[in-house]
């Protein structure tokens, strides 16, 4: 069976697990990640953070970890920033912010549990540290999560969104229109979706090209799978089915129950 996916920073991994289940790979890579050179937000949020104003870091990607602490570190000291941390209650959504923390020798106060979405975060937040009258930097990733951010207003929070990149579309469509040209053909069996801004960018390129209803009728006889609920919650926002969500979200997993299921979904849909 042919697997369309749209995963950038792990193209060539997602590949070869898609070959090792006997699938044929079509991977189009729809996100391009952009550095915000001049980021005056993350300048700020050191200001805030070194003069002790702020009580809750919000960290929702590993990657974005690392590029605010090196950011930080490239105009404080480490000792500062580190001692300066020790007031902050740090928050963690899931095991890559945890990781890209101990890279850098520090723990994270409270980690949100699988399935690592907003929901479940601020659910943490209210069982262990309620945020009303606090400060709060959210770490934001690629694009702004507002569910969050207005969760923790209405909660009584004080919010200051950190953007450390954010997505754009490859300059060069010619992969992704081919992707998305043999979906509409019927020459996909099943779509893997693996982070929530490639329906974004998906459909932002059929709407340029006038393909967004051709795709809709395509994608009913196929198999999407989502990583997990907040990728899901972004397809049902476009109205994308959800055949699949594995049960855990990690992209090996995701690719060896889409295996085990497709031809039982494929049938049913037939």
């Amino acid at each position: 069976m042919t697997v369309a996916a749209f995963e950038s920073r792990m193209a060539t991994e997602i590949t070869r697990m898609i070959e090792r289940c006997g699938g044929r790979p079509l991977v189009a890579p729809v996100l391009r990640e952009v550095p915000l050179e001049d980021n005056r937000r993350a300048q700020e949020f050191g200001v805030r953070l070194m003069v002790g104003r702020v009580d809750v870091l919000i960290l929702l990607t590993g990657v974005g970890v690392t590029a605010l602490f090196d950011l930080l570190k490239a105009r404080c000291s480490w000792p500062s920033i580190v001692a300066a941390l020790e007031g902050t209650v740090i928050v963690a959504r899931g095991p890559k912010p945890v990781a890209a923390l101990k890279r850098f020798g520090l723990q994270a106060t409270l980690t949100v549990p699988e399935p690592n979405t907003w929901v479940d975060l601020i659910s943490v937040l209210d069982q262990h540290r309620p945020v009303r009258g606090l400060r709060v930097a959210v770490q934001e990733y690629g694009v702004s999560n507002p569910d969050l951010v207005k969760a923790l207003e209405q909660r009584g929070a004080e919010v200051f969104p950190v953007p450390i990149y954010k997505w754009a579309l490859p300059e060069d469509l010619g992969l992704i229109r081919l992707a998305l040209d043999q979906i509409i053909a019927g020459r996909v069996q099943v779509i893997l979706i693996t982070n929530a801004a490639q329906v974004d960018h998906v459909m932002r390129v059929l709407e340029q090209d006038g393909k967004v209803e051709q795709f809709r009728t395509a994608i009913e006889k196929l198999v999407v799978a989502s990583i997990g609920p907040t990728a899901s919650e972004r397809l049902r926002h476009f109205d994308w089915p959800v055949d699949v969500e594995p049960s855990h979200p990690k992209m090996g997993i995701l690719v060896k129950e889409v295996a085990e299921r497709t031809m039982r979904i494929l049938d049913r849909k037939r």
